[in-house]
């Protein structure tokens, strides 16, 4: 049944993304669990097509202003509602100290979005919970201490790795507004926040895991033979964490007797670029450059590869990887992986049983990626490995009713 007002305003940065697949697979869950909420985005979507998974959503989606100077009327009525708030005051205060630390537009950006979120979202709201810990947890903070209300997180990997610490450390302080609780997805994320939280019990390990029901029973693979061609595919964002330049280095560096192509699916800023870096390496001809694909065009992808590669590495920023679903989901299709020791993909994949972890430098992943065309029952036995350890350790229901037992928590002010 659709609550016209619901209890729960649920930020993200923008709806719907095709490559936050974990979001969308997580609130359709919680909707499935029966708890009640609107999403508020920060931004309005820049993909032209959609997952059927966004679609499974029953939740109105609101749109707060994308950049404050677009809509100046709706924020500045905004702005003197929220003044008439009890915590309006206190929620200046924070925010003026935060922009000393930050002077950026973005800061403001995000007080401009509380003011609109608190001024315009329903007097049935309870709580807040926000899916990353940056942006869209700045904006949860600053409402929820206007309208005198809890607010909770979902932290992922940009969000912890490139977030300050200061800033970190009183999203999770008691005496500075902080959360009620953080979710992470991984346990390498998990300590590092708990470890700066005044109370780590506030802290969740929550993995996304997978909802297996939206995907096919994986296909009855013919493995290749070590003289057949070699089908090579890496889903991910064209942008420096995902390690693409040094896969396109490895790939420059393989025996020209080894038959392969590669096919990579997602967008990001460094496409040219790489695109570019392929030709200048003689290998252009070898490569697919698919673009943004939906869930059915990547997983019929994974259905006709030999090789999942993803060579993620720490950017100069410290941004990196967390968990990637994609892994979850090539392992869904029994596909052999290949991947790299970065944060927590270790926590899934144990390097020679469950697919192999190379290091980032090109030349170790040309010599993993020449082993695994070369023993391709040994990619085969450590597919079917990962698979059951996907089955096992990594489904998704676990993961939801623990966040909605906190959602519930914080809604009822216990």
């Amino acid at each position: 049944m659709t609550v016209a007002n619901p209890p729960l305003a649920v930020l993200v940065k923008g709806w719907p993304r095709l490559s936050e697949t974990f979001i969308a697979q997580e609130l359709v869950a919680l909707e499935e669990a029966g708890l009640t909420f609107e999403i508020w985005s920060l931004r309005h979507p820049t993909d032209v097509k959609r997952h059927p998974l966004h679609d499974r959503l029953q939740a109105r989606v609101r749109y707060l202003p994308e950049y404050l100077y677009q809509e100046p009327t709706r924020v500045w009525q905004a702005r003197t509602a929220a003044q008439a708030l009890p915590g309006y005051a206190e929620a200046y205060r924070i925010w003026r100290a935060d922009l000393r630390r930050d002077p950026s537009r973005n800061r403001i950006r995000r007080f401009g979005q509380a003011c609109v979120l608190a001024a315009e979202a329903p007097a049935e709201v309870l709580g807040f919970y926000a899916h990353f810990l940056h942006t869209p947890a700045s904006v949860a903070r600053y409402t929820a201490i206007m309208c005198g209300l809890p607010w909770s997180f979902s932290a992922h990997a940009k969000d912890i790795w490139t977030s300050p610490d200061w800033e970190i450390s009183e999203k999770l302080s008691s005496q500075h507004h902080g959360a009620t609780f953080g979710a992470t997805c991984t346990a390498f994320g998990a300590r590092h926040l708990q470890q700066m939280s005044d109370d780590p019990a506030r802290i969740d390990l929550i993995y996304h895991g997978l909802d297996l029901t939206r995907f096919p029973k994986p296909p009855q693979r013919q493995w290749r033979q070590a003289q057949d061609p070699l089908k090579l595919m890496s889903v991910g964002r064209l942008v420096e964490k995902k390690g693409f330049d040094r896969l396109i280095a490895a790939l420059a560096l393989l025996p020209a007797e080894l038959d392969w192509h590669w096919v990579h699916i997602g967008g990001g800023d460094l496409g040219n670029q790489l695109q570019d870096m392929a030709r200048q390496a003689g290998i252009a001809q070898r490569i697919t450059w698919r673009g943004a694909c939906d869930q059915p065009e990547v997983i019929a992808e994974m259905r006709a590869s030999d090789l999942f590669v993803l060579p993620s590495r720490v950017a100069a920023d410290g941004d990196r990887d967390g968990l990637p679903n994609v892994l979850m989901e090539a392992a869904s299709q029994l596909l052999p992986i290949l991947s790299t020791p970065v944060s927590a993909i270790p926590e899934f994949i144990v390097s020679g049983t469950h697919g192999l972890l190379s290091k980032d430098d090109p030349e170790a992943l040309s010599a993993a990626i020449q082993s695994l065309a070369q023993e391709p029952q040994q990619a085969a036995t450590m597919a079917e490995a990962a698979l059951q350890r996907l089955r096992r350790d990594f489904g998704m229901d676990p993961g939801i009713a623990q966040l909605v037992a906190r959602l519930d928590a914080m809604l009822q002010g216990s």
